[in-house]
């Protein structure tokens, strides 16, 4: 099979189930946007970081390429077999954070992003992740969205949070707190 099928040349690609649709539909946008997170948890997950973290990311990966297969999907062809994001997928976070939350130093104030670039990068992923979240809530004003792929997506976010904190210890990074001015 070749990349390249040049059916997109004009602006248009097939949803799975076949429909075409304009390149910057929303569902597009969504199911884009959750494959550009995916490119930044592999580059989080290439740092020199915790093996758990490692396979805690490869989990996440899989996840993300299920909700983007979910997103992906004509709604107008419910009875395709699609793999689904779970409640418990949404557990496995909550408890990493719980776990990862432990060794965390309780938080009084606003933090920046930065201090090391593992740390750096897990802020992009947070961030990414938050746009993945709005352009799915889009989405859902149109197209009926699964709930637990919202519920996940808002997890999601929540814990790179957490991990760019976890790191900030793990790595010795200095973790800066934001002041506002007076």
């Amino acid at each position: 099979m070749k990349v390249y099928t040049k059916t997109g040349d004009k602006g248009e690609t097939s949803l799975f189930g076949g429909k075409r649709v304009l390149k910057s539909n929303v569902r597009i946008e969504a199911y884009g946007t959750s494959d550009e997170l995916n490119s930044w948890i592999g580059l989080i997950r290439s740092q020199k970081i915790e093996e758990n973290h490692i396979k805690v990311l490869v989990e996440i990966q899989d996840r993300i390429f299920t909700l983007g297969a979910q997103l992906a999907a004509d709604p107008d062809k419910p009875k395709l077999k699609l793999p689904k994001i779970e409640e418990g997928d949404i557990l496995f976070l909550e408890s990493e954070m719980d776990r990862m939350d432990t060794a965390l130093p309780p938080m009084t104030k606003f933090t920046l992003p930065g201090g090391n670039d593992v740390v750096s990068y897990c802020h992009i992923a947070r961030t990414v992740c938050r746009r993945c979240e709005r352009l799915i809530i889009e989405l859902n004003q149109t197209a009926e969205v699964n709930y637990l792929v919202i519920k996940y997506v808002n997890r999601l976010s929540d814990y790179f949070f957490v991990l760019s904190r976890k790191l900030t210890i793990e790595l010795n990074a200095k973790e800066e707190f934001w002041e506002a001015r007076k």
